[in-house]
């Protein structure tokens, strides 16, 4: 007879709970579930229930388990889950997904069939953000729940991964439900962590108490509660704690040992459980396990020292029993419900609850485990020479089990260094921690050599607070006994830290000591990465010649060769030598592509293409070459490239007027970056929003765009000066604020003047230039001379500054044909040709050259198309000073409010309406419409007589609500 409960008894809270849930996530409406509890306190089971409803609703499931044998297995649970779907699919047909199934590869090989993609994983928030994208589409059709059990036993790359699920979930088709122990553990702190920001729920599992208690050992004995032997519930409230496991395991031993007993049809205690029961865990499986055969207790003890998993093969040899005796146990093990297959392995058996496993090793003396533990050593060692995969962590915790802990750190850190070889740097941070902490002070090399290991670990895994805290350990690494060698790679690494994170003068510290050490222990190689690192700390310290230390480095880096290290350093130099043209920045980049072809560098090609593609769209505003590369991206699973070809060519769909698709591709690059928390990312698609919004005089949009671009510490970055110059500036001017747009540019001059970077659409070298010029000022000569003059955006407002220039010293002719010129050079930009018609027609008109008239025709067309009302009106009153006529328009009342249409609001009447919302005064109004402010005060009065508004504070509020 099965002794375990075919109900689940007692947490009908809990299902009350997950069952909706589990159909919101069905509908669209996923997140993020822990179960928390004692070991056997119910969680698998209420697990159970929830995955039985997930399937009768059609959903799919994904299951997958922690072990502790394998906790530092990267990824493992998750693994275990997806090649639950992996085996009967091939990766779902979504273009969305399409540039992470490269990263996808690490979790399943089998998907690594596409010629020419790369195996490299770019970073763990890639993988993170590949795994929601493959639940996304997975679970579209009907929805997906990801079960993963026994979180606390999850490697570190795991965690982080549940971790950024929890955080995204919200709003897709996908339920993440994971169970795990309630003591102190990262997976608890995370459960928690989550439950606090209110990104998942927290369930925990409390003991059986009362009625449920007699109604689960009424369910396990086919009984019920009235039937049952008056002392046995007595017994089991004692005994269990409430723990259903517990109860169950109690029953079986006492069926099995006769002191309970089923006589016609009723059950009955022979004897009193206190005595004759072993009323402990331990006691109550050791019965049972005896029955498995005169050996099974000591077979199961041999097994238990492995953990709650365990391999059959060295598991045979250390019992001695053939292939035939082996079989049997273990069906014995599975008729007694004692053990199971491992879901995840053929080889590899489980303890059906890990308190079996834990309650056999209790009854083992230290002698006893010591020695079991050595035969499993050298059983496994025997079978898996060299320990491959996992099997140095089994090994390790055999070691650790026979009080050997040196040689147990020792073997955890040669699995934390190969991890950390593998690109799993979070699982090697968890190993090396644990190698760090097991060996002691008689082993001062080896925890040097762990130390620096652990520290470059944490660099790897995005820990750089950790790595700079752990540092101040330095002395004992910069030891004697450390090999120099480590100590440089070291330094070298804490000085890319410290770039990264912007830690200017540690990053320079490091160098220096590096250099002190390179000075006595020359290495050239070290020496080359070492110019390349201090030539990106001082890249914004133009006086300190970065420049020279990067070509240094580039140049020694391919006669070596260091082919990464080249790559890296003709990269940053592209960046830097930027300021003098795109030709040579492009030459830069062509070495870094030649390089990475020479050496299969995937990765490193497909960056160095994509920036080459970028420099080109700037050059001539086309889009087809970076849509190219950003395919090849695609193709290749570049992830980040991926990110930086779709940012740009938001923008530049931006600039050309494309504004639909630019604020779509700019919508979905900014959930993305937000999701992966990339700040300079989200800061420029939040600009690309702000700026298509701009680029139509839509400031209300605009500055809801600039406030998240703020949020996201855009005005500390690098991005602040294409904000006041490519945004605001010409959102002023569509406004015709024309003070404004040059307040704007003047800060972005200013801030470029204070932080030299490699932006060239700020309107210094273009737009500033026109606008001084029509207001008769001589700056910007040295803007015209510059390499940025030359892109095609800034060329077409320098050169209709240059026919303002000669049209007011009387050479309309060469004015005229250097205005076709410009017109010519902004082919690419609607927005900036027409824009730019507009302001040179009014000096065109002042002056008495060129053709205005056209012109401004021209330009009111394009600006009342796009319901740029000021700029309209501006175009129709100067058409009307030059005595032209002007079409009447009937069709601007679409672009009028339904409710105020109703109230016969005219189109002129609207535009003042419009500027209202800024409690504009007459006189404003006046200048901006080109209009006198007499007729603007008529308008006022229309206004105030048709909305039935008492005053004009009142009318103003009502055109501040419309516009939002």
């Amino acid at each position: 007879m099965r002794f375990r409960s075919p109900l689940l008894i007692g947490r009908e809270q809990e299902s009350a709970l997950l069952g909706p849930l589990v159909r919101a996530a069905g509908q669209g409406r996923g997140g993020a579930v822990f179960l928390i509890g004692d070991a056997g306190i119910g969680k698998s089971r209420l697990v159970a229930d929830c995955t039985y409803q997930a399937m009768d609703d059609g959903m799919v499931v994904l299951r997958g388990r922690g072990s502790g044998s394998s906790r530092g297995v990267s990824c493992k649970p998750l693994k275990e889950a997806l090649f639950s779907f992996a085996r009967t699919h091939g990766p779902p047909d979504d273009p969305a997904l399409a540039p992470y199934l490269p990263a996808l590869t690490t979790l399943l090989p089998e998907w690594r069939t596409t010629p020419g993609t790369t195996e490299h994983l770019e970073s763990l928030i890639v993988l993170s953000e590949a795994v929601l994208r493959l639940l996304i589409a997975i679970g579209r059709e009907s929805g997906c729940v990801l079960v993963l059990e026994d979180l606390h036993d999850a490697d570190t790359e795991t965690l982080a991964v549940v971790e950024y699920l929890a955080d995204n979930l919200r709003g897709f088709p996908v339920l993440l439900l994971a169970d795990l122990r309630g003591h102190s553990s990262p997976a608890r702190r995370l459960a928690d962590d989550c439950a606090r920001r209110r990104a998942a729920t927290l369930v925990e599992l409390g003991p059986l108490t009362g009625d449920h208690l007699g109604d689960l050992a009424a369910a396990c004995l086919d009984s019920t509660p009235a039937d049952l032997p008056p002392g046995l519930l007595r017994h089991l409230e004692r005994t269990s704690d409430g723990n259903p496991f517990v109860i169950e395991e109690l029953l079986s031993a006492m069926a099995g040992t006769g002191v309970l007993l089923l006589e016609d049809g009723r059950w009955r205690l022979t004897s009193d459980p206190a005595k004759q029961v072993p009323d402990t865990l331990v006691e109550s499986i050791a019965v049972r396990a005896e029955q498995i055969g005169p050996d099974g207790l000591e077979i199961l003890r041999a097994a238990a020292i492995f953990g709650r998993r365990f391999p059959v093969l060295p598991l045979r040899e250390i019992a001695g029993l053939s292939d035939r005796d082996m079989l049997a146990f273990l069906r014995a093990g599975v008729a007694a419900q004692l053990i199971t297959p491992d879901e995840s392995a053929t080889d590899w058996y489980a303890f059906r609850h890990a308190l079996t496993a834990e309650a056999l090793i209790v009854g083992l003396i230290p002698t006893e485990r010591a020695m079991i533990a050595h035969r499993a050593v050298a059983a496994v060692t025997r079978l898996e020479p060299g320990l491959p995969g996992e099997w140095t962590q089994v090994v390790a915790s055999l070691h650790l089990a026979a009080g050997e802990q040196n040689e147990a750190g020792r073997l955890l850190a040669d699995a934390g260094l190969r991890l950390l070889e593998s690109g799993a740097a979070g699982s090697a941070i968890s190993l090396l921690e644990n190698a760090y902490a097991l060996l002691r002070t008689d082993c001062p090399k080896l925890r040097a050599k762990v130390l620096a290991s652990l520290l470059y670990a944490l660099s790897e895994g995005g820990q750089a607070e950790r790595a700079f805290a752990l540092a101040d350990e330095l002395p004992e690494v910069d030891g004697p006994v450390t090999p120099a060698g480590d100590r440089i790679a070291l330094r070298l690494r804490l000085a890319w830290i410290a770039a990264e994170t912007g830690r200017l003068a540690e990053g320079l510290a490091h160098v220096s000591a590096a250099r002190e050490l390179l000075s006595i222990h020359h290495d050239q190689a070290h020496s080359t990465a070492l110019d390349v690192v201090e030539a990106q700390l001082l890249m914004r310290d133009s006086g300190r010649e970065p420049e020279k230390l990067a070509r240094r480095a580039a140049e020694t880096a391919e006669r070596l060769p260091l082919p990464e290290v080249a790559c890296q350093a003709w990269e940053l130099l592209s960046f830097l030598v930027r300021p003098r043209g795109l030709t040579e920045a492009d030459a830069c980049l062509g070495k870094v592509a030649a390089i990475a072809e020479e050496h299969g560098l995937v990765l490193w090609k497909i960056r160095a293409l994509v920036r080459l593609a970028v420099n080109g769209s700037l050059r001539d505003g086309g889009t087809s070459r970076l849509e190219q590369a950003l395919r090849q991206a695609v193709a290749a699973g570049a992830v980040t490239s991926v990110h930086t070809a779709q940012a740009t060519l938001a923008m530049l769909l931006a600039l050309r007027g494309d504004y639909p698709e630019a604020e779509a591709l700019a919508a979905s690059c900014a959930e993305t970056g937000i999701r992966l928390g990339h700040a300079d990312y989200t800061q420029y698609v939040l600009l690309t929003r702000a700026t298509a919004a701009a680029h139509r005089g839509r400031r209300k949009e605009m500055d809801r765009a600039l406030a998240e671009f703020r949020r996201w510490g855009g005005e500390e970055g690098e991005y602040v000066a294409l904000s006041h110059g490519l945004c605001q500036a010409v959102c002023a001017l569509l406004e015709e604020d024309r003070e404004r747009a040059v307040r704007h540019l003047d800060r972005a001059r200013a801030w470029e003047r204070a932080h030299p970077g490699v932006y060239s659409l700020t309107g210094r070298f273009g737009l500033a230039v026109l606008l001084d010029a029509l207001a008769g000022r001589t700056r910007g000569e040295d803007e015209r001379g510059s390499a940025a003059a030359t892109l095609l955006w800034n060329r077409h407002f320098l050169l209709l500054a240059e026919a303002v220039a000669l049209g007011r010293s009387g050479r309309g002719a060469e004015a005229r044909a250097v205005v076709e010129r410009a017109r010519e050079a902004a082919r690419p930009y609607a927005m900036a040709a027409n824009l730019g018609l507009r302001l040179v027609a009014e000096a065109a008109l002042a002056d008495g050259w060129g053709d205005a008239p056209a012109w401004l025709r021209t330009a009111e067309e394009y600006f009342h198309r796009a319901g740029v009302s000021a700029v309209t009106g501006a175009c129709r009153t100067l058409l009307r000073r030059t005595g032209a006529g002007v079409t009447h328009r009937r069709n601007g009342h679409e672009r009028i409010p339904e409710s105020l249409r109703r109230l016969g609001v005219t189109v002129r009447e609207y535009e003042v309406f419009v500027l209202l919302a800024e409690r504009r005064g007459n006189v404003d109004l006046a200048k901006r419409l080109f209009i006198s402010p007499r007729t603007a005060e008529k308008h006022v009065a229309s206004l105030l007589l048709k909305t039935g508004r008492p005053d004009r504070t009142a009318l103003c509020d009502l055109a501040a609500e419309l516009s939002l």
